[in-house]
């Protein structure tokens, strides 16, 4: 018998405080134009390869941003990934450990880019 539910990860959500801002910065970062839809007045849908991301801001709080990193961007040369957020004057929260290092977003939400 099937299951109803499926074995796959349909989205992850990031909450942030204003969406235009974070679809523009995301969008940055990730080398991806700017120019898809916020819907509802608060999601925007980053189009990823694989999962998508959607920056939510009716889900924004102080108590919501990640504290931890709740997923990695994935890179292939972890050296190079650092120097290009330092670039950017990302807020870099750990120096690079093995293949991993962690940042922050403009709403403060902690992420982590690793070399898989």
């Amino acid at each position: 018998m099937s299951k109803p539910i499926v074995n796959q990860i349909g989205a992850a959500f990031i909450p942030v405080s204003d969406v235009e801002r974070a679809r523009d910065w995301y969008c940055d970062i990730l080398g991806l134009p700017a120019d898809g839809e916020i819907l509802f007045g608060h999601l925007y849908i980053l189009p990823m390869n694989g999962t998508d991301i959607v920056l939510d801001s009716k889900i924004y709080s102080k108590e919501t941003i990640y504290k931890a990193p709740p997923f990695h961007l994935n890179t292939h040369d972890i050296e190079e990934a650092y120097e290009y957020m330092k670039s950017k004057r990302v807020e870099i929260t750990t120096n690079i450990e093995g293949n991993w290092f962690n940042f922050k977003d403009l709403d403060g939400n902690h992420l982590m880019i690793c070399q898989c």
